[in-house]
């Protein structure tokens, strides 16, 4: 497992140097430069375009020079990543229903979770892909498989997740803020994690890392009052959390190793 962490961190590394030298370059020839599967690298940009660090284009992407910068060379998007998900593990306790929505943050959580008899509903496709452990259990909401971040979305997945009650949820986004609320980039995935919201009985966990902290996106998923937690980093934007503790979101912030 961690020598496969390690592979995909630094071919994850090669992408955005190359990016960053060359501008653009399509799925096929990033393919090719790095002798992996188109699918593969699609993966792979997808997980940057939940980062914002790069634009996507048909057949390809280029690099967000606004938001990129050069540690992220030194993976820490990725420890931050997995220092939010072991935290927000924590407080997954035995015989818990929870909700985790497409984050690959809150995915990673199903790594670190410890507690028994754990069921897991999740719209998130990838979720096939992760190593299976005893007392965790998880559950596909069905629906329209939506390309590139393989997220199960539309009426089939809302249906069946009006039909669950959960003890938490743990949702990532694509921004948090006191002024925008939680937003999220990708229009279809509002009405799933609004279900997630509705249908959660206990306490409601965002997990934003600090690219994420402070930045609004086009679609409103809830606001700041939605929410109990925010789980981030020690590096996120001290004002704005300051200001989204002062309008009542506690907020944990992971030290990073």
């Amino acid at each position: 497992m961690r020598n496969s962490k390690v592979a995909i961190e630094k071919r994850r590394e090669r992408i955005l140097k190359l990016l960053e030298f060359r501008d653009n370059m399509t799925v096929e020839e990033l393919a090719e430069e790095l002798k992996t599967s188109e699918i593969t690298i699609r993966r792979d940009l997808d997980h940057f375009e939940e980062q914002n660090l790069i634009d996507r284009h048909r057949g390809g992407a280029s690099l967000n020079k606004n938001n990129f910068t050069t540690n992220i060379f030194s993976s820490n998007l990725a420890i931050n990543k997995h220092a939010i998900a072991k935290a927000a593990a924590r407080f997954v306790e035995d015989g818990d229903t929870i909700f985790i929505n497409t984050s690959s943050t809150a995915l990673l959580m199903l790594e670190y979770i410890t507690a028994k008899q754990v069921t897991v509903v999740t719209n998130n496709g990838r979720a096939i892909f992760c190593e299976s452990k005893d007392n965790l259990f998880v559950v596909l909401t069905g629906g329209e498989l939506r390309m590139p971040k393989e997220s199960l979305v539309g009426d089939f997945a809302i249906n069946n997740l009006n039909r669950v009650k959960a003890a938490k949820c743990f949702l990532g986004c694509s921004g948090i803020s006191v002024k925008g609320g939680f937003t999220t980039a990708v229009l279809q995935e509002v009405a799933v994690n609004e279900i997630m919201l509705k249908n959660t009985i206990g306490l409601k966990f965002v997990l934003a890392d600090t690219n994420k902290v402070g930045k609004e996106h086009s679609f409103i998923s809830g606001s700041v009052s939605d929410l109990n937690y925010l789980i981030t980093d020690t590096q996120a934007n001290e004002i704005e959390v300051k200001a989204l503790r002062n309008a009542g979101l506690k907020v944990i912030q992971v030290p990073i190793e």
